[in-house]
């Protein structure tokens, strides 16, 4: 994984920060593989993909404590072949672009389904806790508001849902994933 991705979730200007998952089609993808032009020209590719795709995941500023509540690790700690790490971040991410942009191969999609299907979201709720997502600094900086801890939990089920939904319509289709989080 790239240093990038720690870099973006450290960084104190936080705001705004958003996960994008996709369907990627295996044209795309070689194209993705491939591309050694500028920075800036890679996310506008990204961003007229995201245009086309029928397969779409927005699950906006979540992303960190999500894979946080998956994992029991912030999405710059990605855990490598673990399929719960990688439906959040991505297998392989491209370095040296400003954004952060992965993508998961086909070959990778069963397996996260198979885990997202398998993971038991009400008791990782249960252990659920504001403090130990502040003391782990996950983005966004909202865990000082103990009176919203309910409905950050109610997010989190419908971003998890949302997103064993979308890597099912993925594997339908036998597509690859395309993750943006900028």
């Amino acid at each position: 994984m790239s240093k990038f991705l720690y870099i973006l979730i450290t960084e104190e200007i936080k705001m705004g920060i958003r996960a994008n998952y996709q369907f990627l089609s295996d044209e795309n993808l070689k194209e993705l593989k491939s591309f050694n032009a500028k920075e800036d020209e890679i996310f506008e590719n990204v961003e007229d993909w995201n245009e086309d795709a029928e397969i779409l995941l927005d699950i906006d500023k979540m992303w960190d404590a999500l894979h946080f509540l998956l994992t029991g690790v912030d999405s710059g700690k990605p855990i490598e072949n673990d399929p719960l790490s990688e439906a959040v971040v991505g297998v392989s991410s491209l370095d040296d672009v400003e954004e952060f942009i992965a993508y998961t191969e086909k070959t990778r999609i069963a397996d996260i389904v198979s885990a997202l299907d398998n993971f038991d979201i009400e008791k990782a709720l249960e252990k659920f806790s504001m403090q130990k997502c502040k003391k782990a600094d996950l983005y966004p900086n909202i865990w000082d508001y103990e009176e919203e801890a309910d409905e950050i939990k109610e997010e989190l089920i419908d971003c998890f849902q949302n997103m064993k939904e979308f890597y099912k319509q993925v594997l339908e289709v036998n597509g690859n994933v395309l993750v943006t989080i900028y």
